[in-house]
């Protein structure tokens, strides 16, 4: 008997980049003075969580130091290029889109985690990793990035489904922060940042991005 003629596309794919930011690199050092002095009550954001977890303000696209300055760049940067990588449009009118953007800093010391989370109103999310600590021996998840599998509450499996190559292969998918290097993915996926289990801490400067038409067109509050 002839085998059926079979042709399969991924249906629901979900982009995750990751950026390499060269300059970046260089700034790494004043960056993590920098963001550990902005450390103390009032820098923190209103609603920030307990002591081994440090989120700042909203409002780190406007301070005027010159690391800050050249990071947000290189990052929205970074982020346009993913977006760019999986769009439609023409390279001039994707270059007539306008930006937006909210950036802040997370500093996660040793036991420390950033809670599950996903952003309404904003398209991607930029985590780019300023510093981090050694990799834990005891757990290997430590301090990584956690994405969120969105199918399995309702998805049955079997062996043959559970075996799956990528990108079908279901379950929730990691990411190590390196310092100098960002990852970019859709701002409501559901995302978190496991427990430290290594001495040193992890400072992360985050950044949720919407593009806007030339033309202006209402946006939602953030």
């Amino acid at each position: 008997m002839s085998a059926p003629a079979v042709h399969v596309v991924p249906i629901f794919a979900t982009p995750f980049g990751v950026v390499t930011l060269p300059e970046a690199v260089t700034l790494n050092s004043a960056l993590d003075t920098l963001l550990s002095e902005r450390a103390p009550p009032q820098w923190r954001a209103a609603r920030g969580p307990g002591a081994l977890m440090f989120r700042s303000r909203e409002d780190l696209g406007d301070w005027p130091e010159e690391p800050v300055r050249r990071l947000m760049s290189e990052m929205l940067a970074g982020v346009s290029a993913v977006a760019a990588s999986i769009s439609e449009l023409s390279e001039q009118d994707f270059a007539a889109l306008r930006m937006d953007a909210r950036a802040w800093f997370t500093l996660v010391r040793p036991d420390g985690c950033v809670p599950a989370k996903s952003y309404a109103n904003s398209s991607w999310l930029a985590v780019y990793c300023v510093s981090a600590p050694e990799p834990s021996s005891a757990r290997v998840d430590s301090g990584v990035l956690r994405l969120y599998e969105s199918r399995l509450g309702t998805m049955f499996q079997d062996p043959a489904g559970s075996a799956s190559k990528l990108p079908y292969r279901s379950g929730h998918c990691t990411w190590r922060p390196v310092p100098g290097e960002m990852a970019v993915f859709p701002a409501a996926l559901t995302h978190e940042i496991a427990l430290v289990r290594a001495s040193g801490a992890l400072i992360l400067v985050n950044a949720r991005v919407r593009f806007v038409g030339s033309g202006g067109a209402w946006m939602p509050p953030w």
